[in-house]
């Protein structure tokens, strides 16, 4: 199983099939169960969940260490504040050939706070942990301006270009493994 990561404000939960079927269904009450945390009013968001979760229910529920692998909901953790879902992290499936691809995603209330970039480092640091993971992808638009910050003070690099298939040209961000040095 995939483990808990902690951050100074995050903890980062990692999703599971019941999560997933919860949030896409629409039974609140149940992914905040699940979640131990209350859910925002406005998000996750039809858009928002068929974005991250580009697969099928059905393809999750048959492989989910697969199509959930490393995916996390981000909780906020403050004393004194209850536990509340403030965004998630999910990877594109499995790494494939060395390479993973991670996206994330805040709700509109916690933009701002540096929220992104804390769960995006925790999450491609631990990706970089996995065996066999020599690499992690993101890609965004130019004109994202807060996104292009986020993967940028995560220590990911520019790697080329890709076209998506409505909205035009994305930048593909990369962070390496960093190889140990031989004496």
């Amino acid at each position: 199983m995939t483990a808990v990561l902690q951050t100074a404000r995050l903890e980062l939960v990692p999703m599971t099939p019941d999560i997933v079927e919860a949030v896409l269904l629409g039974r609140r009450d149940a992914a905040e169960s699940l979640a131990r945390a209350r859910m925002p009013e406005r998000w996750p968001n039809r858009d928002l969940i068929e974005r991250a979760f580009s697969v099928s229910l059905e393809s999750i529920r048959e492989n989910p260490a697969a199509r959930l692998w490393g995916a996390r909901v981000m909780i906020w953790r403050s004393e004194g504040v209850d536990r509340r879902v403030v965004g998630s992290v999910v990877f594109r499936g499995e790494p494939e050939g060395g390479e993973a691809e991670i996206a994330y995603g805040v709700e509109e209330g916690s933009r701002g706070r540096g929220i992104a970039t804390e769960a995006v480092a925790a999450c491609v640091s631990w990706a970089l942990d996995q065996p066999g993971v020599d690499a992690v992808h993101a890609a965004t638009f130019a004109w994202h301006r807060a996104s292009v910050r986020v993967l940028e003070k995560v220590g990911m690099v520019p790697a080329g270009v890709r076209e998506h298939d409505v909205l035009g040209e994305m930048l593909v961000f990369e962070r390496r493994r960093t190889l140990p040095r031989l004496s």
